[in-house]
């Protein structure tokens, strides 16, 4: 009786949530960020490894400091896994499809949604009234398992190479201030405006390398200490360059309506800095899909 019980044991499949746990901890070579992803505690993770290590009898990382890497058995397993999720991602989207063809939920990052993408909503509806398209917020790494169609993402971490990405648009990025305050914070110059050294800069907790970032991009000598203010999210920056507390740095998708309606100045325009959102989903848009449609229409606006 007990060989039979070993033998069913030898084989059936591990735990698939630990072996959920395992491929996004595999991907993201940190515990902390696969804890973040699937909103599960580092803990939890910890304990699923442990658990797929002690049914498979084989060690599936190496731990090294606060970053786990693949051991050879683990790469196997990794290879399995994603191609296994994979394939099972690609079904359900297609199912989903099927069964509620005109219905999509969308996650957006939140100050792009609320500053660029709900602005030009009632255009999408109006062309496509016949489909429901739920927006909800979100940023950062993401799980379509938990009933998530498509996201907007801004690609400033990896994502499964299994799922398919759109490029929307480049990022470009430059100082935005209040239209009344341009000649207290900028001075003119032979060759054009130039921020005055004691213009107060607006910082975020949400992307403290923002300024820095931009000077780069923008081929400027690395800035001098400068007064200024830091903001808990991005948003409350934007907001408080509109409000005349100093200058922030702008994404122009985000920025391009306070500019035209004369709430916000940008004297020294726009520059790229290397990165761009895109459009994922689990699997290519099949012709003549909802996904499709939506992808049209962002690409328009674009």
């Amino acid at each position: 009786m007990n060989g039979e019980n070993n033998s069913q044991k030898s084989l059936s499949l591990p735990s698939l949530t630990a072996l959920r746990c395992f491929e996004v901890a595999a991907r993201t070579e940190h515990f902390g960020r696969a804890a973040d992803e699937l909103h599960l505690t580092h803990g939890a993770i910890s304990r699923a490894v442990r658990l797929l290590e002690e049914d498979l009898g084989v060690r599936l990382f190496e731990r090294r400091q606060r970053r786990v890497f693949l051991t050879e058995a683990g790469e196997r397993l990794y290879r399995a896994v994603r191609e296994g999720l994979g394939g099972i991602r690609q079904t359900a989207q297609a199912l989903r499809q099927q069964s509620r063809p005109q219905s999509l939920v969308l996650s957006c990052e939140p100050t792009l949604l609320m500053r660029w993408l709900i602005p030009r909503w009632p255009a999408f509806q109006a062309l496509h009234p016949e489909l429901d398209v739920h927006l909800m917020a979100g940023g950062g790494a993401l799980s379509f398992d938990s009933g998530i169609d498509l996201a907007i993402r801004r690609n400033d971490f990896h994502w499964p190479e299994e799922l398919h990405s759109q490029l929307l648009f480049e990022e470009r990025t430059g100082p935005v201030c209040q239209p009344g305050k341009v000649a207290q914070f900028f001075e003119r110059r032979e060759e054009g405006w130039a921020l005055r050294p004691s213009a107060p800069r607006l910082h975020t907790k949400t992307r403290p390398g923002a300024w820095q970032a931009w000077r780069q991009h923008a081929g400027l000598p690395a800035d001098a200490k400068a007064p200024g203010q830091r903001f808990e999210h991005f948003y409350f920056s934007l907001q408080g360059a509109v409000a005349g507390l100093g200058v922030a740095i702008g994404p122009y998708r985000q920025v391009c309506d306070d500019i035209e309606a004369g709430l916000l100045a940008a004297p020294l325009g726009f520059v790229p800095d290397g990165s761009g959102y895109h459009l994922l989903a689990p699997a290519k848009p099949e012709p003549g899909s909802p996904h499709e449609t939506l992808a049209n229409w962002l690409h328009h606006l674009s």
